[in-house]
Order: C-alpha cells, then structure tokens, then sequence
C-alpha cells in the first residue's frame, strides 16, 4: 500500500453554518487504477486536492509510502502528477511551449526535460500539433496535454479529477485506453461521477456519497453486492411515473405503448419482473440512493 488515507475531514463555513465536504473517510490505495466515484457534490474534489496537498484537510492523516504529507507535502510533491477537474491552459502557447513551461516550474532539468517532452507527445498522439497554438486543439487534445504536463516527472501517483467532462464518445474510450496503459506500478486515481469511464479499466471502485466513503472494492464484489437485487419489468407507460417514484430505475427503454425497465430493488418490484444480471451503475445507483446511503458507512480498506 502506497497512500494511506486515516479519517479524513474537511470543513467549510457557508454563511453561519458549518458544512463537510468530506467526513471521517479512510481509504488504501495500492498501484493499479482505483476509480473514484459519486454524485456531483459528493466531496471528490475536495478529496483530490487534499491528497494532491493544495488544500489542507480539518482533521485526519494522509501517509505517502509510510511518511505523513499533511506535515510534510514536499514528500509527495517530487512523485505526483495532478490534473484538475478545470485545467486552463494558455491559449497562445504551442503544445511544447506549455510542456516547457509547466517543467520549469516543477524545476525539472531542462536537458531531460527535452526528451521527455519529446517522448511524452509521441505517446499520447500529439507529435503532429506541438507546435500548434493550444486555442486551435480539441477537448481531447486538451485533456491529453493536461496528462502530459502531470506525467513530466514520471509520478507515482497520478490524481485525475474529471477527464472526460465534454469529451466525445471517441475521445472518452482513448483516454481510459490510454489510462489503462500508464498504471502499472503507478497509483492512479480516476475521479469521475459517469460509471462508464472506469468499469472497464478500473482494478477498485470507491463510491462516495455526501462527503463520506460508502463502499470501496473490486468491481467484481460490487456487482456480486447486487446480484440478487437486480430486475427486469416490461410495463405500461401508464405505470412509469409510479415505477421511477417507488424504485431506482437504472434503464428504460420505450417499446411502443410499452416500456422495459432495469429496476434495482432489495426484493422482486412486481409479479410480472424477471430476474437479471447486474451492471456496475446499478451497483453505483443502488449505493448512492438516498434510501440506501443512509443506512450507514463503513471504514473501507
């Protein structure tokens, strides 16, 4: 285990109320891709820059291979690579330009620099726009330069934070492709609330829900969590509105004055509903519900 996350807290003042945005989490993360889920609100940005030491949390520890970061974050300064959920970039620059830029204030030598940058643009695709000006590249070039600039000094974690906000359906399987090849023997964390960037690619699943961590595991033991709680009902249109009031309805597909539903539910919704196999956003919707995550959290290691 390379980062070890004890009951984490972090608060904020709203007027003259105190909030959490995140609550007594703790969490291990080992080398692989550990995707971060939950709803907007959820507290997993807040979570990633606390662990990427730009905010200080209210209480908890935060040890990097066995030495506390809170107190020392220059430790896991020299080994992360970060990109924010809102990576701005300077318009006016090429590609190279950037990458030169953001090595030099991460101080990185500039002879090996050269070559990384070299080598980075190579790998992720954009040899052929590194001298175009940044205002002329897609959101997915982007978003590739964004990870190029977090890969410069070769990290061992890698804090990713919303990646494929805006990006296209192309755009979005390129970059867990390209995810998948860069883990390894490097932690990465994937934080996202859209369940299809990290089913594929994904080694652990850690859901967060209202500031705190609900369940944290394979994707194998979530769908096994809900395998018996999941359900198929063709129904009239007529039902539908009731369906989605009493139910968690994680699919609908209309079938002329029909409609087939996947309903995720702890016991069978309706005599005329078959059984079904389960899928990880039933697991992440039936986790999130507001029914079932108040139910109670669990430490999750």
């Amino acid at each position: 285990m390379l980062l070890d996350i004890q009951s984490l807290s972090h608060k904020y003042q709203s007027g003259k109320n105190t909030k959490f945005a995140i609550k007594s989490l703790s969490l291990q993360v080992e080398p692989g891709i550990l995707g971060l889920l939950g709803p907007n609100g959820a507290g997993k940005s807040s979570m990633m820059r606390i662990i990427a030491t730009i905010t200080k949390p209210s209480q908890g520890n935060i040890f990097w291979q066995g030495q506390d970061i809170i107190k020392s974050p220059q430790i896991l300064r020299k080994e992360l690579g970060y990109l924010p959920q809102y990576f701005g970039v300077y318009d006016q620059l090429s590609g190279i330009e950037f990458l030169q830029y953001i090595a030099s204030l991460k101080g990185l030598d500039k002879a090996k620099t050269n070559h990384t940058i070299e080598a980075l643009l190579h790998k992720l695709n954009l040899t052929h726009a590194s001298n175009m000006p940044l205002k002329g590249y897609s959101g997915g070039m982007k978003q590739r330069i964004g990870i190029a600039q977090a890969l410069l000094n070769d990290p061992k974690l890698l804090i990713i934070d919303e990646p494929t906000v805006g990006l296209d359906p192309h755009e979005r399987a390129s970059f867990r492709q390209l995810l998948s090849e860069l883990a390894g023997e490097r932690c990465i964390i994937f934080s996202t609330h859209i369940v299809a960037d990290v089913e594929s690619i994904a080694d652990r699943i850690a859901i967060m829900h209202s500031g705190q961590l609900i369940q944290s595991e394979s994707p194998s033991t979530l769908l096994h969590k809900v395998a018996n709680k999941c359900w198929q009902l063709t129904a009239n249109l007529s039902e539908l509105k009731h369906i989605q009031h009493e139910f968690i309805v994680s699919h609908s597909v209309r079938k002329e004055s029909k409609v087939e539903l996947n309903i995720v539910a702890d016991f069978c919704p309706d005599a005329r509903a078959i059984s079904r196999a389960p899928s990880l956003e039933d697991a992440y919707l039936y986790f999130t519900s507001n029914r079932q995550a108040q139910t109670g959290y669990a430490r999750a290691s």
